[in-house]
């Protein structure tokens, strides 16, 4: 039976808004208050203060009177989307694997809009000052694992992104024209990894790698993370460069050899 498709009557703008309530909170907006709820998420104070109050009362955000917070019980809508994925449990070793061999945190993440997403982590220690776990999204345009699911990007699908996203610096590294970050995406795809040195948070550079499904399209990313104190970039690239990319591609193996398409 053929799927229906959507029309525009069908749209639910209130769901649409409650999901931006939920988008409002972050890594660096763990607590909001209701007026920042409404500036974030882009609506009313009224509208912003109903669906608070409604995801309260279902367990999903929590408040201590003045500001608000997400609870526990909506991770239970991530995993019943990571429990039919394949990836994490799929990574998970290899990432053990890779953090042991390199004395580094490891991950792996997809890319979804315009920000990553991590789907399966080993950490050594925490990298930024916000706490990274599986869920948490950071902006693609200035992480390793960004700019190597955007360097592989259907040429279409990339420029669409380069034309609409806000470049925000995020450090004084950060990269913040649209002319430096496509010259760096076309050198990522050209030799097959990527670099980025202190761009998220100052004292923090990472290296990542692309994940191939049994589709054969680059769907996913590991990388390794390291602090500045390390080491030198040749001296770091030199030590977790190799056994990255090898990481990578046992993934990849037992994701074609699982028939695992990642959505």
């Amino acid at each position: 039976m053929a799927e229906e498709t959507p029309t525009a009557g069908e749209f639910v703008q209130s769901l649409d808004r409650g999901l931006a309530v939920i988008r409002a909170f972050g890594p660096q907006r763990p607590l909001l208050t209701l007026s920042e709820v409404s500036r974030e998420a882009g609506i009313s104070r009224a509208s912003a203060r109903r669906f608070l109050h409604t995801l309260v009362e279902l367990g999903y955000v929590g408040t201590d009177g003045r500001a608000f917070f997400l609870r526990p019980r909506l991770l239970d809508l991530g995993f019943a989307y990571l429990s039919g994925l394949g990836l994490p449990e799929i990574a998970q070793p290899h990432l053990r694997e890779l953090s042991e061999r390199t004395g580094e945190s490891t991950s792996v993440a997809i890319l979804d809009g315009d920000d990553i997403v991590y789907v399966a982590r080993v950490a050594t220690y925490r990298i930024i000052s916000a706490a990274i776990g599986v869920g948490t999204r950071l902006p693609a345009f200035a992480t390793s694992m960004g700019r190597t699911l955007l360097a592989f990007l259907p040429p279409a699908e990339r420029e669409a992104f380069l034309e609409r996203v806000e470049l925000r610096p995020l450090t004084d590294f950060t990269i913040t024209t649209r002319v430096r970050l496509r010259k760096a995406l076309e050198e990522i795809a050209a030799q097959g990894w990527s670099f980025v040195d202190q761009e998220l948070e100052e004292g923090l550079r990472s290296f990542a790698a692309p994940i191939r499904d049994a589709s054969g399209a680059v769907t996913a990313a590991v990388n390794v993370s390291t602090p500045v104190r390390r080491g030198g970039v040749d001296d770091t690239r030199e030590r977790v460069v190799p056994p990255l990319l090898e990481a990578a591609r046992r993934i990849e193996a037992d994701l074609q050899r699982a028939g695992t398409r990642i959505r």
